[in-house]
Order: structure tokens, then C-alpha cells, then sequence
């Protein structure tokens, strides 16, 4: 029998075979560019380049690409062959290091939001030799940046591998403060958990909202949804048991570390999480688990919906982004100890985490936000708009004990008793798990709990790591100017856990009270939708902050605006066309074939013998005209706020109108027709329900 270990990392040109095909000198050469950021030399390129041609073609590979990841939000790639032709007509196989380095794609049809006109089509990308090549259907893909003939960033590898770098430089600066010389690197690692839905491909076919929008755009509720909370942690189906042994297996050829499967709450949702990995590596897997994912789906009869919402009144998919900063000594900087009061690094770094959430929640609620991510957030299923930090009762007890100037005697740890002798006792976590908080401590990290299951990982730790970053340097600054080091440490945590206590909540997130007290209270900001929140990126301390560190350039913050809101305005318009268009030519023909089969049947009473009652069927058809009617009036009120919104050119402007107008018309449409759903017979009904969704995969 296979060992997983035999055949994991197979497809992935990693350390192991890199020490095995490269010389010494160019391996300990390529090993200072990944871990210390040394420019790497060309002639190390050429030797990597056909060490990693002789491997891929080996196991089959006939072409490479620069693998990357546009602002489309999702991956791209442009496949070339090894092939060469040869003086005697026949091919030889090349790959060399410029190759490997620099690639130039027609950049001219990805989104820039204005960084280059049209007709400028030419754009680069570059190897980034900080995550490992992979074989992928046959081809060698080399993780790129990718960027304009300007230079600016048109992908989101770029401004993540820059949010690291600003991290690293300021938190080396804090460490240096505490006589830590021996570090060379700080590092964010990242988990994230990935959660989905699976429907046969044969209902997914026969539902059009499915295969234009991700999303159902109608769906009556049915009899049995969630509310035994019997799918969650339960059994896993023969089909989705062997889907996920085979999503495994090629994720573990890839090099991905999948952990944890289980069923997640709503019925035909589960998740999947892997193993931390550094931040930039963990944002490429999360985009590879993503495809392979929906690739192994369909090979098996199935459809993976990643949507954060594709089916109403059962939950929605997230992504929780677990979040941690360490040393290339393998210090965590987030582990407490065994005395978190008396850990003053950890508790320098904590603050800065708080200072950094504080300062910076609308960079983050602006990182996740998308017109699927806005059906979720505030829901009963996934953090509220509103961002705030859960620490639990001990953390908490250990700020206010350094606010006041308190002594902290320390909680006791207390031992969980089943009240079975056979069982064994266990100490209790610090902290319990808040599920209703957008960003919890968990231990020695933080999860951030609002990404949108289809969302890239990348942008919220762009953020995350950029606002930390910018606590760090004005910690280190203040710091490194002191005359007492002891002294100003003591206060510059004091005096940050009395600024920034306010973000700190550890209730219940889901209570209407939280988030009036939030508002209007404690000050925090509510963003509910994606264009609320994406015009504040362009915020004077936001655009003074990203910039200064060097994440983004005013240009590059200006083209995420841009092509956020636009992407939020096309998704939404594409919706309400599916919805038009679905409306009108399949539901309204439905129930006017079931008002027809009703009055038939009317008339065939009154024919048979006048003195048959035909009450209930003259009420249906008075009930399903009345309908009909409501339909035809919503779906024309829809079409004309599309057009309307397509009208508006400016994003700001448009996205607003499809918020206050167009959406509000699309839930009309929808309570009408699901409403006729549950009237017209399920003969007539066009297309696969809820309950045939939900349950449809055994």
C-alpha cells in the first residue's frame, strides 16, 4: 500500500530535491535569497533553471508558465513548452535562467484600475523563489509576482511579500530592543481554514443561478435546513468521504499540508484546513487548494461552490485566517508562556497586535470585503461587520492589572472533571473559543474570522501584517529614543492597553446591544457593506501608512478602489441579469403552466357536473395570477435598475446606487418567485429546490 509520505511533495520542486540536483554552492546561494532576501545572481538562475527542467520533465512535464495572481481573484497562467528545435530537425528541451527569472504576458485584459492604459499591454512577471515550483497538469509553474511596465503591482504576491517585509525590519528593530541579536527574520504564518459546499453536478446543470453566479439567486426554505445541527461534526457520506481522500492525496502531491476535514453546519457544507506555512506560501496554497478542490469535484460527479453564500437561511462559507509571528529561531512571538504578565516581549508584541486592529479596522473589514462576503458578515453564521478583539477572561485580567497598576495574582488553572472515573481530567484552556468574534486570541495566534470563503488570504494579510508593522516602528522608535529602555517599556504598554481597550469585547458579537455599544460607545466603526468600506482605503492614514512603509504606492491604493468596487458592481449586475432573464423565461412559465393545469381542472368540474365544487382551484388561479403579476412587475423594476446602474461609469457613485436601488429590487423579485416555489407543483418547477440541493449528495 501507498505511504503518503512516498508520494508527498512529489509534484513540488522543494528543499529535498533541490539539495539533491543543485551543486553546494549554488544551493546554500539559492537558500540566502529565500531566507535572508540576498538578489539573486543570474548564474545561480541557470543552474536552478535546468535542475528544475530535468526534474519536471521527468515526471512528465511538457511545458512551464509563470504561475500568478492578478487583482481577478483568482490565478493565472500562460503555458510554453520546453521544446527547441535542433540543427538536424528534431527538439531538444530548454529552460534557461532568464527564463526562470522574468516573464512578460499581455497584461492588457487583467485588471489595473487605471495604473496603464489599455493599448500599454506589456507587463512582467518575476519568479519569487520564497515558495516552491509544483507541477500542475503537465506543466512546471513557477510562483511569480506580477507587475506593470511601470512597475507597479497588478497582483497581490507583490504587495504581500512587501506587508512581510515591512514586518520583519520593524519587529527585528523590537527584538534588538529586548538583546536578541541572533535573530535574522520574523515571519508571519498562516492557517486558514477552508470552508465549502458540495451539490451534484447533474442539479448544478439545471439551476443557471448556479453556473452564472456561484450563488442560488432563488430558493424557497425548506422543510429541513439546519436546525438539528446534526450535519456539523457528523458522519461523513460515503461520497464526500472518498471526494475528500482524493482532494488529500493531490493536495498532499502538491505539498499542501491538509490536516482537518469534517462537516461543517449547514447541510452539504464541509471544511478543510491545513498546517500554518509561512504567509506568502499559505497564500498560494490556499489559491491551489481552491482549484484542486473544485478540479477533483468534478471528476467525481460533484460541484464545490466556494461562494460565501450560495444558498439563503443556512449558513455561508468562511475562511478563518489564523494568524501568528515568529522567529527564524522558532520563537513564536504570540506564545504567552507559562507568565504572560510577566513576559514583557509578548506582551509589547500583543499590544501591538491591539494598537494595530484599533488603528487599522477599516483596512480590514476592507480586506474582506466582496458583494459575496456582504450576504455573510452580521449574519448568525460569521462575525458582525463590526471588528473587535477577544481575548479571553485571563489576557483581559492582565491588561487591566497593567492599566491600574494592580498587582495580577494569576488565574488558577483550573482542571475540566467529566464526572466519570474512567475519563481523565485536563486543564482548561486560557482562553475559550469565541466564534462570534471577528478576531480572537486562540493561544498563540490570532484568527480572524470575517474572510469570505472564495476570498485570496492574501489581501487580509496584506493588511494585518502592514498594521502591525506600523505599531512595531512606533514602538521602536519611542523605544530606541528612551533614557530608561525599562521605564518607557512599562509605559508605552500601559499607555497603549488604555488608548486601545476599546476593540477588546469578549462577548457575545451576535447581540444587537454589542453593536449599538460598539457604535455608539466605544466609537468602532460598522461597515456593513462593500461600498461603505472601500471608499475609506483612500483615508488620509491609511494611504500614510501603507504607503510609508512601502506596501503600496497612492497609485496602486487608488487602482484597488477601482477595481474592487468594480468588481463588486459587475458581480451584482451579473446577478440581477441571471435574475431577469431566470425570472422571466423559466419561473414565469412555470406558474402560468400551473394556473393553467388549475383552471383546467376547474372547468373540467364545472363540465363533469355543475354542482362540483371548484372552489380550491379557482382560488389557486386567483392566487397564482396575482403572483404572475407581482413577477412581471419586479423582474421590469429589476431590468430598469440594471440599466440604470450600468449607466453610472464612476465606481464610487455606482456601487452606491446598487446598494440603495438595484439590490433592494433583487430581494423583491426573489420573495415573489419563492414564494410561487412553494405553490406551483414540483412537475412544473423549473429547476432543482433547496431540499434537492442540500441533501442531494449521499
Amino acid at each position: 500500500m501507498e505511504k503518503v509520505s512516498d508520494y508527498f511533495g512529489s509534484m513540488v520542486f522543494d528543499d529535498r530535491v533541490m539539495r539533491a540536483t543543485l551543486s553546494e554552492k549554488v544551493y546554500r546561494s539559492l537558500r540566502k535569497t529565500m531566507d535572508e532576501g540576498v538578489p539573486l545572481d543570474l548564474s545561480v538562475a541557470n543552474e536552478v533553471a535546468v535542475a528544475m527542467r530535468d526534474w519536471a520533465v521527468e515526471r512528465g512535464a511538457t511545458h512551464f508558465t509563470h504561475w500568478f495572481q492578478p487583482l481577478t481573484g483568482v490565478t493565472a497562467e500562460k503555458h510554453d513548452s520546453f521544446i527547441t528545435p535542433s540543427p538536424d530537425g528534431g527538439v531538444i528541451m530548454e529552460f534557461s535562467g532568464k527564463e526562470l527569472i522574468q516573464g512578460e504576458p499581455d497584461a492588457s485584459s487583467f485588471p489595473s484600475g487605471g495604473l496603464r492604459a489599455t493599448f500599454e499591454a506589456r507587463g512582467y512577471t518575476a519568479w519569487d523563489p520564497t515558495s516552491y515550483a509544483f507541477i500542475k497538469d503537465k506543466a512546471l509553474c513557477i510562483p511569480t509576482a506580477f507587475c506593470s511596465y511601470g512597475s507597479e503591482a497588478l497582483d497581490k504576491k507583490t504587495p504581500l511579500l512587501r506587508s512581510m517585509t515591512a514586518l520583519n525590519k520593524q519587529a527585528l528593530r523590537v527584538l534588538k530592543l529586548f538583546g536578541n541579536e541572533t535573530v535574522k527574520a520574523v515571519r508571519p504564518s498562516v492557517g486558514c481554514e477552508q470552508e465549502y459546499f458540495l451539490v451534484t453536478k447533474e442539479m448544478f446543470d439545471k439551476r443557471p443561478d448556479l453556473r452564472f453566479a456561484g450563488r442560488t439567486l432563488f430558493g424557497a426554505k425548506p422543510p429541513k435546513g439546519q436546525q438539528l445541527e446534526d450535519h456539523y461534526f457528523g458522519a461523513i457520506k460515503p461520497t464526500v468521504a472518498a471526494y475528500m481522500e482524493e482532494l488529500n492525496k493531490e493536495l498532499w502531491k502538491l505539498g499542501i499540508l491538509a490536516k482537518t476535514e469534517h462537516n461543517e453546519v449547514a447541510p452539504a457544507q464541509h471544511e478543510l484546513a491545513p498546517i500554518y506555512a509561512q504567509a506568502n506560501i499559505a497564500a498560494d496554497h490556499n489559491q491551489l487548494m481552491m482549484e484542486t478542490m473544485q478540479k477533483v469535484a468534478s471528476k467525481r460527479g460533484l460541484v464545490c461552490l466556494l461562494h460565501e453564500k450560495p444558498f439563503a437561511g443556512v449558513n455561508g462559507s468562511g475562511k478563518h485566517n489564523n494568524w501568528s509571528i515568529g522567529t527564524d529561531t522558532g520563537v513564536n512571538l504570540l506564545s504567552p508562556g507559562a507568565t504572560p504578565y510577566e513576559n514583557a516581549q509578548f506582551l509589547l508584541f500583543l499590544c501591538a497586535v491591539i494598537k494595530a486592529v484599533d488603528d487599522y479596522q477599516d483596512l480590514l473589514r476592507i480586506a474582506v470585503a466582496t458583494a459575496g462576503n456582504d450576504h455573510r458578515l452580521g449574519a448568525n453564521e460569521a462575525p458582525p461587520a463590526v471588528v473587535s478583539i477577544f481575548l479571553g477572561d485571563e489576557l483581559t485580567a492582565v491588561l487591566d492589572a497593567i492599566e491600574t497598576g494592580k498587582p495580577y495574582h494569576g488565574a488558577e488553572k483550573k482542571q475540566l472533571k467529566l464526572g466519570v472515573d474512567s475519563l481523565p481530567s485536563f486543564p482548561r484552556d486560557a482562553t475559550d473559543r469565541n466564534r462570534t468574534s471577528p478576531f480572537a486570541f486562540t493561544g498563540n495566534k490570532f484568527e480572524f474570522r470575517m474572510l469570505g470563503s472564495s476570498n485570496s488570504i492574501a489581501c487580509a494579510n496584506i493588511m494585518l501584517n502592514a498594521a502591525v508593522a506600523e505599531s512595531l516602528r512606533i514602538f521602536a522608535d519611542k523605544l530606541e529614543a528612551a533614557e530608561d529602555f525599562e521605564v518607557a517599556l512599562r509605559e508605552t504598554i500601559r499607555e497603549t492597553i488604555r488608548e486601545h481597550k476599546r476593540i477588546v469585547f469578549n462577548g457575545n458579537g451576535y447581540d444587537d446591544a454589542w453593536i449599538k455599544e460598539a457604535t455608539e460607545v466605544r466609537g468602532l466603526t460598522n461597515y456593513r457593506t462593500t461600498p461603505d468600506c472601500i471608499p475609506h482605503l483612500l483615508d488620509e492614514k491609511n494611504v500614510k501608512m501603507l504607503v510609508g512603509l512601502g506596501v503600496f504606492s497612492e497609485a496602486e491604493l487608488r487602482s484597488r478602489r477601482d477595481i474592487t468596487l468594480d468588481n463588486y458592481c459587475k458581480s451584482v449586475l451579473i446577478e440581477a441579469d441571471a435574475m431577469v432573464e431566470i425570472a422571466k423565461t423559466q419561473i414565469a412559465e412555470a406558474v402560468l403552466e400551473q394556473e393553467t393545469a388549475a383552471l383546467q381542472c376547474a372547468l373540467a368540474k364545472k363540465e363533469l357536473d355543475p354542482g362540483i365544487s371548484s372552489d380550491y382551484e379557482t382560488s389557486l388561479v386567483k392566487k397564482l395570477s396575482a403572483i404572475s403579476e407581482q413577477i412581471a412587475e419586479a423582474t421590469e423594476a429589476l431590468a430598469k435598475a440594471a440599466d440604470a446602474a450600468r449607466e453610472i461609469e464612476e465606481p464610487v457613485p455606482q456601487s452606491a446606487e446598487i446598494r440603495d436601488s438595484l439590490i433592494p429590487k433583487m430581494t423583491a423579485l426573489r420573495a415573489v418567485c419563492d414564494e410561487a416555489e412553494t405553490i406551483v407543483a414540483k412537475k412544473y418547477w423549473p429547476f432543482p429546490t433547496y431540499g434537492d440541493l442540500l441533501f442531494g449528495v449521499k
